[in-house]
C-alpha cells in the first residue's frame, strides 16, 4: 500500500505571512532630540515572511540559506510555535524543538544542573537523565568544567552544551539556528555526525547556517529565502548555485 503525502509530511508551511512592528531611532538633529526629550523612537512594520509555501518530509534534512534579515530565523520560530503568524498555516507532525546560538540556559547554574533542567523540560524522568548524563557531558567535551557555573563558560562551551542537551531526546523535528557557528572544528564534526544519526532515526532536521559546506554535507534539500520570499527550493546543489550566483552568499 502506498503512503499518502500526509503520512510522510513532517512540516507543512502554507501561505505563511509574518509581519511585526519594531521601534527604531529617527534621524533627528541635536536640537530636535533635546526638544523631544530624547523620545525619538518610531514604530515601523517589518514584513518578515511573504506567502511562504514549503513542504518538508519525515527524515529530510533541509538547509535554509539567505542573507541576514531574509527571514530564516523567523521561519524557524514560526515552525516551533514561537512566532505569531499574520496569515497562513504551519502544520507540524509531532514535536518541534528550536536550538539556537542563544539557547535558554541558566548562566548562574552549573552545566550539570542545566542538563538536569533541560532533561526535565523534555519530559525525561530523573533516572533517564542520570543514564544519559555521562554521554551528554562527553559529547559536549566539558568533563573538566561541568560543575562550574555556565556564566564562566566561553561561547563555544555554551554552544556545545546547548546542542548536547537539545539532543538528549530527539524531537520529531529538530530546528537548528546557527547553533554550530561558535563551536570548534571537532565539535562541528561530531554535531554533523549526530544530525545524520537523527535523520536515520526517521526524524526531520531543518537547519540555518551560513556555512554552505555544512549544508552540502548534511542536507538532502535546500531552500533560499530572500527578503522574506522563498526564491528557490529543491536539490541542494541547484539551490546553492543560484544563491551563490546572486551574490548574497
Amino acid at each position: 500500500m502506498s503512503q499518502t503525502v500526509e503520512s510522510v509530511t513532517a512540516v507543512s508551511v502554507r501561505d505563511l505571512d509574518v509581519r511585526f512592528r519594531v521601534y527604531q531611532e529617527r534621524q533627528l538633529s541635536m536640537r530636535e532630540l533635546v526638544a523631544r526629550g530624547f523620545r525619538s523612537r518610531e514604530a515601523v512594520e517589518v514584513h518578515a515572511l511573504r506567502s511562504v509555501n514549503l513542504e518538508i518530509e519525515v527524515g529530510e534534512a533541509l538547509g535554509l540559506v539567505g542573507s541576514n534579515g531574509s527571514g530564516k530565523s523567523t521561519l524557524l520560530r514560526a515552525i516551533a510555535g514561537l512566532q505569531s503568524k499574520t496569515s497562513g498555516r504551519v502544520l507540524v507532525r509531532g514535536e518541534a524543538h528550536l536550538l539556537g546560538v542563544h539557547a535558554a540556559l541558566k548562566p548562574r547554574l552549573s552545566g550539570f544542573h542545566n542538563i538536569l533542567l533541560g532533561g526535565l523540560a523534555m519530559g525525561l524522568e530523573l533516572h533517564e537523565i542520570e543514564e544519559k548524563m555521562t554521554s551528554v557531558v562527553e559529547f559536549a567535551g566539558l568533563q573538566d568544567s561541568i560543575a562550574r557555573p555556565m556564566e564562566t563558560y566561553s561561547s563555544g562551551m555554551k554552544a556545545r552544551l546547548a546542542f548536547s542537551i537539545a539532543t538528549i531526546r530527539v524531537p520529531e523535528v529538530l530546528l537548528i539556528d546557527e547553533a554550530l557557528a561558535v563551536g570548534d572544528k571537532q565539535f562541528k564534526e561530531r554535531s554533523l555526525a549526530r544530525i545524520q544519526e537523527i535523520r536515520q532515526q526517521a526524524n526531520t532536521v531543518i537547519m540555518v547556517t551560513h556555512s554552505l559546506d555544512e549544508i552540502r554535507r548534511t542536507c538532502t534539500r535546500a531552500a533560499w529565502l530572500d527578503q522574506g520570499t522563498l526564491r528557490a527550493e529543491g536539490a541542494v546543489e541547484e539551490v546553492l548555485e543560484m544563491y551563490e550566483a546572486s551574490g548574497d552568499a
